[in-house]
């Protein structure tokens, strides 16, 4: 298949950033490929037909995607309408659950082959949720090492195509450059703040996570305060705080001497860096509650559940609290032994995030799905596989949450 339409569709910064690498190899691949989706710049970049962007998707949590139900229905409408009417070859989701998931039911039931690219973390909210996207999937592309078994287990075809973040090529200036556009000393060590990528992240961590850094700045002579802030997002000073503002995230991981970081991608990110670092989070309340009662995994953080132990401490919710927080990321700081069996672990991380080419490997799945589909002349792998059980499954959920409650 030579111009393949493919719906293509990411929800966060994160995604649009991993979808947009997976678009530029199918425009290498099917230079004449139609691709339509939902993202942000950058896949708008790649020349992708965008149906909604980021500004409108990037909401998480249970009580606050509630308030943007009519928007994803009618989105879902949409889309549905598309598939049906633009004649789309493949549908490629990207992480992004439940709308995700919900497209993938959809396409599925209307014979559409699916590959879906940074597998949801299903299996940590709701078991039968993974049984369902291994069955609705044709191939589903895992960025997890644990996670292939997970979805194998399951009946689904899963293959771990490494982590996105290895092929990132981003340039990282020597210490003195970087400190120099920052204005930063390099002479001085730098405590690196992540408060999030969306604003409602930024309301609930940016006041704790500063706190720390006072409470810091006391016991390690010199150190600088530098905030992460990420591209088009406002993040409120105080006039008179010695705070750093920095976009170059990627950057300060690098020269930081330790980090505060949100739960989520950036734990893998600083763990890449080798940067020594512990994670909080707090979301609204009634989210957090129903989390505790559905999440099934002893670790929230990312690089916890890549490292198979408690590497980095994780805070969540009424423990994010700013003495606590200091307390455990004063050694860090230092030469101590915490700092040094830390930095061990995250090597261990490292390695476990396989190697650089995920796209690649990405793109290899959808040749792969529309070539057998060329082949059964249109009934998809998926299909079959649910005939062979029997169909069905289970029932549609309309109190499905549209965003798990961690990347």
């Amino acid at each position: 298949m030579s111009s393949p339409v493919i719906l293509l569709l990411a929800g966060e910064p994160s995604g649009d950033l991993h979808a947009a690498a997976v678009a530029r190899e199918l425009r290498r691949r099917y230079p004449s490929c139609r691709l339509i989706g939902t993202g942000g710049e950058k896949l708008a970049a790649e020349g992708v037909e965008l149906l909604a962007s980021l500004d409108d998707l990037a909401v998480m949590g249970f009580v606050e995607v509630a308030a943007r139900l009519s928007f994803f229905r009618r989105l879902e409408r949409r889309v549905i309408e598309l598939l049906r009417t633009e004649g789309v070859d493949l549908v490629l989701p990207v992480d992004y659950p439940g709308f995700n998931l919900r497209i993938t039911r959809s396409a599925h039931r209307m014979g559409l082959p699916v590959v879906y690219y940074i597998a949801p973390q299903v299996w940590a909210w709701k078991a039968g949720r993974a049984a369902r996207l291994a069955r609705e999937a044709d191939r589903i592309a895992v960025i997890l090492p644990f996670e292939e078994e997970l979805f194998l287990r399951e009946g689904g075809r899963a293959s771990f195509v490494g982590h996105p973040l290895l092929e990132e090529r981003r340039e990282v200036r020597t210490r003195e450059p970087f400190c120099r556009a920052s204005g930063l000393d390099p002479d001085r060590p730098i405590l690196a703040i992540f408060p999030g990528s969306r604003s409602q992240e930024v309301r609930r961590h940016l006041e704790p996570f500063l706190e720390v850094g006072e409470l810091l700045r006391d016991q390690c002579q010199g150190l600088q305060i530098a905030v992460a802030r990420a591209p088009g997002l406002s993040v409120p000073l105080h006039t008179g705080q010695d705070i750093h503002l920095v976009e170059e995230g990627f950057e300060l991981l690098h020269h930081a001497r330790a980090a505060l970081v949100k739960s989520g991608t950036t734990t893998l990110e600083a763990a890449l860096a080798g940067t020594p670092f512990i994670v909080a989070y707090r979301t609204h309340p009634l989210t957090f509650q129903l989390a505790r009662r559905l999440v099934r995994v002893d670790h929230v953080a990312l690089a916890n559940l890549v490292g198979g132990g408690r590497i980095v401490p994780e805070f969540l919710q009424d423990e994010v609290e700013p003495g606590r927080l200091a307390r455990a990321l004063a050694p860090l700081l230092l030469d101590s032994a915490e700092r040094g069996e830390m930095i061990e672990g995250l090597r261990r991380i490292r390695d476990r995030l396989g190697t650089p080419g995920a796209a690649g490997r990405v793109v290899d799945l959808v040749e792969a799905v529309l070539e057998e589909r060329k082949a059964t002349g249109g009934v998809t792998d998926a299909a079959t596989r649910g005939s062979a059980r029997g169909g069905g499954g289970e029932a549609d959920s309309k109190g499905d949450p549209i965003r798990q409650g961690e990347e």
